[in-house]
């Protein structure tokens, strides 16, 4: 499992000079816990430009592919599929309006009927620490005539499976409850809730490791690729 996330240095901002932070897309090999690749996003860009060069220099044939909501692109889920011969878990906002809306509605339209208007697998995880607990849901839908009724379908290569995981955290009296969707080339409630948990093994083990450890956001290296070549010297360290 390789997960793609993006993180910005906030020392490497200038404001004298009108010189933002940049932006390092990194590939995160999730089990072994080694940084494969990173792309300094271009000025004037965002990271949906960087993710497919960073995708076109990797060896994924078999992995898959787990991306943030930003990468939530047709055209990246197709490098994905067909160039790279890998499979993907990608979560689902609004930047994808027409499918974001039919995937929650069909979710809503299951729950309403009580679970019987369509065939789905479901799974749920519980943990517990720190004064808090949570419970994460998982449903998932993968029928395959299902799909076939959602606008712009025939755009996204390999898309089986559409899931819905319900989080709900109790920290004292204080409780929330949040849903978050995404969409896959894969299938099976236990495997998507497992895999969707570990993309944030990039947050905590890389981005977060940075930040404490390294104190990477007080550096203030800023001249030229100073900030670029000082991020991939700590990766190396940190490897």
């Amino acid at each position: 499992m390789i997960a793609f996330d993006g993180k910005l240095p906030r020392g490497s901002r200038d404001g004298s000079i009108g010189k933002g932070a940049i932006d390092i897309v990194s590939a995160w090999a999730t089990e072994n816990q080694v940084v494969l690749g990173q792309v300094k996003v271009n000025d004037k860009s965002n990271e949906i430009t960087a993710i497919p060069e960073l995708l076109s220099v990797l060896e994924l044939s078999g992995c898959i592919v787990t991306i943030d909501p930003i990468g939530c692109q047709t055209e990246i889920v197709k490098q994905i599929v067909v160039e790279k011969e890998a499979d993907y878990v990608i979560a689902l906002k609004e930047n994808q309006g027409r499918l974001y809306e039919d995937v929650a509605l069909l979710f809503a339209d299951l729950e309403k009927s009580n679970y019987t208007a369509y065939a789905f697998e479901y799974a749920e995880t519980f943990s517990e620490g720190h004064a808090r607990s949570e419970t994460r849901a998982c449903w998932t839908i993968s029928d395959p005539e299902v799909p076939e009724y959602l606008r712009g379908f025939e755009k996204w290569e390999k898309l089986r499976t559409f899931s819905r995981i319900r989080s709900c955290r109790q920290q004292g009296k204080h409780q929330s409850i949040e849903d978050r969707y995404h969409i896959a080339s894969i299938t099976g409630a236990k495997r998507l809730l497992a895999i969707i948990r570990s993309h944030w093994g990039i947050e905590n083990r890389l981005h977060w490791i940075l930040d404490i450890a390294f104190d990477e956001d007080q550096c203030r290296v800023r001249k030229n690729h100073g900030p670029e070549n000082f991020k991939r010297k700590t990766l190396i360290h940190r490897g």
